[in-house]
């Protein structure tokens, strides 16, 4: 049989899964209702106990780029979808990884890798000095570096398993002769496993009509323990390099944009000093359907520094739901003023946020200029090393990596809300008049 004639896709939970949601009693009694043939099969088949997202798009894609955090169980899956692929007598398979060392680690000989997850009776012969995998059905697999990308240009091959790729040395080298050799068999295919990176080709690959992708998190693996899951998360959760490595994200400077992701990271702090001043600003919606209302609260350090201690936009709340929000994050932060936009809603933004706390120390402030331009001195600040970040804010910090040079956006929803109201509190205490004012009395 080949592998074009062996479907890999199933509809519903895994076996894995639906065993889980069992009382042991259950387990206990289903298994020995099995033959031991049964289970033995049960237990070697892949296509029962992987999760959906770790099987083949069921669909005749040219490349599918499996795209997610670590332990997703990403090389489980290549590998697997290398076994099957094997079962084509006489099939020639590449293995491509960054060096000959990581194939060999990590694709062959590691704890997911080829030899390791084999089927009964299905387990390939390996010859290291070769760099060979020979399967019984005839098919061969072959190892190949990234860094040699000329050992691919004349082999020819019906399939072929890229890992890592966002990590190539010479990726669009190694990637174009792989794909001139991919000529074999009725349907080539080539399956990429990798953690997300921006790189031209990985983008260029996306973009392909013919490239499923899929997406996960670390998260996503049950199997994972939640303790390691829990100490990433309090450790990168949010930052640039957690969304990347563990939510399997791809997040990339946009051109011309006035923050980049680099310029956020290195003003990442995680004591909250003692601060002259603390600000809370508003960015209000136009309507109460509509934009999201930015809330920041920024602090000023007795070491001049600006720091962003919360942001807790809000959106599709009423004015008096967003106004209390307002009102608790002052009295929480023991804010000394609350700088409003009044560009949309005027004297009425003031009163709302009055009806909340009456004791709120409100200034409403109009913007005569774009957002963009607004920005563009705060901007600065952050160069200078003069803002910092206590934590992270990934929605927040999206936005202000959406704000162009020379005015637009191009970062998530219609309006940069949290980012806007971000420049109105650096503005009030770096920017405008430094005066020390009374704090919000805290009760």
């Amino acid at each position: 049989m080949t592998a074009d004639a062996l479907a890999v896709t199933r509809t519903g939970p895994s076996i894995f899964e639906q065993m889980k949601a069992l009382s042991a009693a259950k387990q206990a009694e289903l298994l020995a209702w099995l033959s031991d043939k049964k289970i033995a099969d049960m237990y070697d088949g892949w296509i029962c106990w992987a999760r959906d997202e770790q099987l083949p798009p069921a669909w005749h894609w040219r490349v599918w780029l499996l795209m997610a955090g670590r332990g997703f169980g990403k090389t489980r899956a290549g590998a697997e979808w290398v076994h099957h692929v094997a079962q084509t007598p006489g099939a020639r398979i590449a293995l491509v990884g960054a060096s000959e060392e990581e194939v060999r680690r990590v694709m062959i000989e590691g704890s997911s890798g080829l030899l390791a997850c084999a089927p009964i009776g299905g387990k390939p012969v390996w010859e290291p000095s070769r760099g060979v995998l020979s399967f019984p059905s005839g098919a061969q697999a072959f190892v190949y570096s990234a860094a040699n990308p000329d050992s691919l240009r004349g082999p020819e091959h019906d399939y072929a398993w890229c890992d890592e790729l966002a990590k190539w040395a010479k990726d669009v080298a190694t990637w174009d002769n792989l794909r001139m050799g991919m000529r074999r068999g009725k349907r080539p295919q080539i399956v990429v496993t990798t953690t997300p990176k921006v790189r031209p080709l990985v983008k260029k690959i996306i973009a392909a009509e013919t490239t499923a992708v899929t997406r996960g998190r670390t998260s996503d693996n049950c199997h994972v323990p939640q303790r390691y899951i829990d100490d990433l998360n309090e450790n990168y959760g949010g930052t640039t390099l957690g969304r990347q490595e563990l939510d399997g994200e791809l997040i990339e400077d946009i051109e011309g944009a006035l923050w980049t992701r680099d310029m956020i990271e290195r003003c990442r702090v995680d004591a909250v000093p003692e601060f002259r001043r603390v600000i809370v600003a508003v960015d209000p919606p136009a309507s109460a359907g509509g934009d999201a209302c930015g809330i920041v609260c920024v602090g000023l350090g007795h070491d001049d520094v600006g720091y962003v201690i919360e942001d807790a936009s809000v959106s599709g709340m009423s004015p008096e739901g967003w106004a209390g929000v307002v009102a608790d994050v002052a009295m929480r932060q023991g804010a000394d003023r609350v700088i409003a936009e009044a560009n949309n809603g005027g004297d009425m933004v003031a009163s709302v946020l009055r009806a909340a706390d009456s004791g709120l120390p409100v200034r409403l402030v109009h913007a005569s200029r774009g957002k963009s331009a607004r920005a563009e001195p705060v901007a600065a600040l952050y160069g200078r090393g003069r803002v910092r970040h206590v934590g992270a804010f990934a929605g927040l910090e999206d936005e202000l990596c959406g704000l162009v040079v020379g005015g637009g956006y191009e970062g998530p929803g219609r309006s940069p809300d949290r980012a806007d109201a971000l420049v109105w509190a650096v503005t009030e205490l770096m920017l405008g008049r430094r005066v020390v004012e009374p704090r919000v009395r805290v009760v």
